[in-house]
């Protein structure tokens, strides 16, 4: 079950059957300044909410409320000139792949939010049904419901395309917070036919550059751990480009006796995350093989 409630002029959204666990729509890119007027809004709105969650924004990484908490991280990147993060922040690797990129004709570019846009998004998606191992979601999406999930946060998003001549072959969608502190990478997505012209290291460098422009002083790429997850290939990317792991505060607000008994027992986290990383490391590559070789046996049966 998923619903958007409003209280206190916030879309809040509501996850779970027997656990109703409440958080920000957006939560990681949109924040709550003051989470008591929402808190009360949650005990007195007639729908049962087990647990609220927020997490606190960047730069402030010190606990400031007095509820019970974790802590969460980012990928971050804080950024105060694009030349600062081209010769002090980047890897080397990444700075050639960025450089090729233009020397193989990539350009890029902030665009607004057409119909072009959305049927080169639509393109992108529907290009592979596997991505980084496993089923890629937005594959086989129609292009209305491309336009719908990206016409979110219209007022503060901010969309990057990286063309080949007029063809779009990679974008991001840039979603900054209320008071434009920081911008998370919302969508980032290349062409893996296009891979060899590195469009995804260009993207993250106009990104920079796009927050340097506007003062934005952290460019977060969503979780730089997850769980007892091992380092991938997408977390050595982020390091490379100067990307950094930020610890802040994540709250977990009970309401309900059964959101203070589930939270001291730990079933507000994720079941896979109660495994040996081991474990799930070894299911993860029994995983991506089973799909490579699916749909790999698809195509050449089409």
């Amino acid at each position: 079950m998923r619903r958007i409630l409003t209280i206190a002029d916030q879309d809040i959204q509501l996850e779970g059957r027997l656990l109703r666990i409440a958080r920000p729509a957006g939560d990681s890119y949109k924040f709550i300044a003051d989470p008591q007027p929402v808190l009360d809004g949650l005990r007195k709105s007639g729908t049962r909410v087990d647990l609220f969650t927020f997490m606190q924004k960047l730069p402030e990484t010190e606990p400031k409320y007095p509820y019970p908490m974790e802590w969460d991280n980012f990928a971050a990147l804080p950024v105060s000139t694009f030349d600062h993060w081209w010769t002090q922040q980047l890897g080397f690797k990444a700075r050639n792949k960025a450089k090729q990129a233009e020397k193989k004709g990539v350009t890029l570019r902030e665009v607004p939010f057409d119909d072009a846009l959305v049927k080169g998004i639509w393109e992108i998606y529907n290009e592979c049904p596997v991505r980084q191992g496993r089923p890629f979601s937005h594959y086989g999406k129609n292009i209305e419901t491309v336009r719908k999930e990206e016409a979110t946060f219209p007022e503060s998003s901010i969309f990057i395309g990286a063309f080949l001549g007029d063809k779009l072959i990679g974008f991001i969608k840039l979603v900054s917070d209320e008071t434009r502190t920081q911008a998370g990478l919302m969508n980032i997505v290349s062409m893996i036919q296009h891979r060899d012209k590195a469009p995804t290291n260009a993207l993250v460098a106009q990104a920079v550059r796009s927050c340097a422009e506007r003062g934005i002083s952290h460019l977060v790429y969503s979780n730089f751990a997850y769980g007892n997850k091992q380092p991938d290939s997408v977390a050595d990317f982020k390091e490379r480009n100067g990307f950094l792991r930020i610890n802040v505060p994540r709250y977990y607000v009970p309401l309900t006796s059964l959101g203070w008994a589930a939270f001291n027992m730990g079933l507000h986290h994720r079941f896979v995350d109660q495994f040996p990383e081991p474990l799930t490391a070894k299911l993860r590559e029994f995983r991506n093989a089973w799909y490579n070789r699916k749909f790999q046996s698809a195509a050449e049966a089409s």
